[in-house]
């Protein structure tokens, strides 16, 4: 491992990120998807469970399965039930095996459950009638809830945006500068008024222990006003950046994260929407340089954004690391 590097005295420290300055930390603070890289225990599961935050932040096709797998075990659960008072607390029953009985039966459960009540069947012992009774009540505060599911999750801002795998040094400006870069990828959800900040995450040696430290980094533009196409985030590696005389064995020391917020307006949403992420001094790759993402079309008459080339970058010669200071 290399020798810890001195920080450049005229970096903007960050004291306010809601990361702690101890070194005992486990991998990095941010997931590339955005979540905090963090387990809480000491408490039971319970008490740190949301059911209704997990649902929201289920993927499609798995919140699909969990409503379907839902509708068939409280409808076998009731089944089990009616079976267990017997098929003589019912009329209208054409089965002549037991199989034939659980399948009527069931589908009894579900005309219940959903208050379909197709009528052949019905109960009429009063246990059968009591369970009924229940297994409609529960229907309907079920679909409530699934309804009130469905309709937050569709109406939830969500930021469509994707960064680039990596991030890359390369020259810049007669310099060098820290480059990312990131595009809204859904039609018509193009962002205006974004803000972005980005924070380097820096394990330094201070009075004799690992501390981290938290900069900001200065970017040579902060906001746009809209974002149609791609943005590529430049900092400029100059006399105010904490990364000045940084090469790549020095980011490794220094067990270097830069962590990035983004934040804009969605017209579709009509709501302001936000995406984190970050990337580790393994994601951060020195003398490269991203190729372009867009190009005129060939009647010339609009604008070509080529989102399969989001990650694309390539070698810079000669080979350049940062400078000395």
């Amino acid at each position: 491992m290399a020798k810890n590097r001195s920080i450049n005295p005229f970096s903007k420290v960050n004291d306010d990120t809601g990361f702690g300055s101890r070194d005992n930390y486990g991998g990095r603070f941010i997931n590339r998807d955005g979540t905090f890289n963090i387990r809480k225990e000491g408490q039971g599961f319970w008490q740190r469970f949301s059911l209704f935050q997990s649902m929201l932040n289920l993927p499609l096709w798995r919140f699909a399965l969990m409503i379907f797998l839902f509708f068939i075990g409280i409808n076998l659960l009731f089944t089990i039930i009616y079976l267990t008072l017997g098929v003589d607390q019912f009329v209208g029953l054409l089965a002549n095996n037991r199989w034939a009985e659980i399948k009527e039966i069931y589908f009894f459960s579900t005309e219940t459950f959903t208050t379909v009540g197709y009528g052949r069947v019905n109960p009429i012992g009063d246990g059968a009638n009591f369970v009924a009774s229940i297994e409609a009540m529960c229907g309907f505060i079920s679909f409530a809830i699934v309804t009130g599911l469905i309709y937050v999750r569709f109406a939830k801002p969500t930021s469509y945006l994707v960064f680039s795998d990596h991030a890359v040094i390369t020259p810049y400006k007669g310099g060098t500068g820290l480059m990312f870069r990131f595009v809204s990828y859904k039609d018509n959800h193009t962002l205006t008024d974004l803000d972005i900040r980005v924070n380097a995450a820096l394990l330094l040696q201070e009075n004799g222990q690992s501390v981290y430290k938290f900069y900001d980094l200065a970017l040579e533009r902060s906001k746009v006003d809209s974002l149609p196409m791609n943005w590529t985030v430049v900092h400029p590696i100059d006399d105010k950046s904490p990364l000045m005389g940084f090469a790549e064995d020095d980011i490794k020391a220094a067990d270097l994260e830069v962590y990035v917020l983004v934040r804009g307006f969605d017209d579709v949403f009509s709501n302001f929407v936000l995406r984190r992420t970050s990337y580790t001094y393994q994601e951060i790759q020195f003398n490269r340089k991203f190729v372009p993402m867009y190009h005129e079309s060939e009647d010339g008459k609009t604008t070509i954004v080529e989102l399969n080339k989001l990650n694309e970058h390539q070698m810079i010669e000669p080979k350049v690391n940062l400078v000395e200071k």
